[in-house]
């Protein structure tokens, strides 16, 4: 046998008994994400709750279930925004959703003057907001993703989503890693690090529907996160996003089609819903969304308030990669008669 055709059959021999596709080790890329000296997060090293496992499925053992997207009208009262999220989660868990996926920052307006009042916290057991996702969780016995809050701890203020089990424990805690900036002339400005300390971990966390990595928002622009998600055995990655009107237009569909098809697996989205009278300068984007790992479009909002259901086949992921290495196998064949 020629050097080339072994070449080509170790290969694809690879290829068809890798579980998943075959990509650069995260170990290659030692500069992933564009912040100051200070605020480098090395994501190769970063560690998470769990070991690097394969995919897996719930442990209810179920392959299909009904995601739920609460997108919520946001209200300067917070007592106001937990009841309707609470009123939202129980009509979302009455029509069958197992995993229930809250927007960023819910609990109040998204406006970098006032969020720093609302600060709740969570380690102290003084969160209203993470109080009744607990309650409703562990009445409904059902996981939720929990949005985000503004978390004080430490005397710092961080941008946090828990994520609540179904006996209303907390499974894991993220804080916003990648604190968005932005500064379009005449019409947007916005600094999230002015009021905002950005996180220092990712997030990846087993649940009663599977395992799940969690970003918020920006750290949607960051494909290393979702690569390293992937590696650790995710089938979905959520991410309660408020992208703005300029920035949703542009990127809101394309980020969450490129991280699901990147790497072959769910995305869920979900935002607070806009609000046409808000005398905040931010006008929130909307269209919550789940994306299979082909791309598709399995669910979405509109602008307003509302709550999408979706349902995740994880068999999906499995015929979708197996599809994936078919193609590699094709273009390699076809590299190597071109030689």
């Amino acid at each position: 046998m020629s050097d080339k055709l072994f070449s080509l059959t170790l290969l694809s021999a690879q290829l068809v008994n890798s579980p998943s596709l075959p990509f650069v080790p995260l170990q290659k890329f030692r500069s992933p994400i564009a912040l100051p000296p200070s605020r480098i997060i090395d994501l190769t090293m970063a560690q998470t709750s769990v070991s690097p496992p394969p995919l897996r499925p719930s442990k209810a053992n179920t392959h299909k279930y009904k995601v739920a997207l609460c997108q919520l009208l946001v209200s300067p009262d917070r007592e106001e925004n937990i009841a309707r999220a609470r009123s939202r989660i129980e009509a979302a868990a009455d029509a069958g959703a197992m995993l229930i996926v809250m927007p960023e920052i819910w609990s109040c307006p998204y406006s970098l003057e006032i969020l720093a009042s609302y600060a709740e916290d969570i380690d102290g057991g003084v969160s209203p907001s993470i109080s009744m996702l607990s309650e409703v969780a562990a009445a409904r016995k059902i996981t939720i993703v929990g949005g985000s809050i503004p978390e004080k701890a430490s005397g710092k203020v961080f941008n946090t989503c828990c994520v609540i089990g179904p006996d209303g424990q907390i499974l894991a805690k993220h804080r916003k890693l990648h604190l968005f900036e932005i500064d379009i002339p005449g019409d947007i400005k916005l600094k999230e690090s002015d009021t905002f300390t950005g996180g220092q971990e990712p997030t990846v966390v087993d649940t009663d529907v599977g395992r799940i990595g969690i970003g918020i928002c920006h750290d949607i622009r960051f494909p290393e996160l979702a690569m390293l998600y992937r590696s650790r055995g995710a089938h979905l990655i959520c991410y309660p996003s408020a992208f703005n009107m300029s920035t949703g237009e542009l990127l809101w569909d394309l980020m969450q089609k490129s991280r699901a098809i990147d790497n072959q697996l769910f995305v869920a989205t979900c935002s607070p819903a806009r609000d046409p009278n808000a005398e905040s300068d931010y006008m929130i984007w909307g269209h919550s969304s789940l994306i299979g790992p082909f791309g598709e479009v399995l669910a979405a909002a509109g602008h307003e308030e509302a709550t999408v259901i979706g349902e995740i086949d994880l068999s999906m992921i499995l015929s979708t990669r197996h599809n994936k290495i078919i193609e590699n196998l094709r273009f390699t064949l076809q590299i190597w008669l071109l030689l």
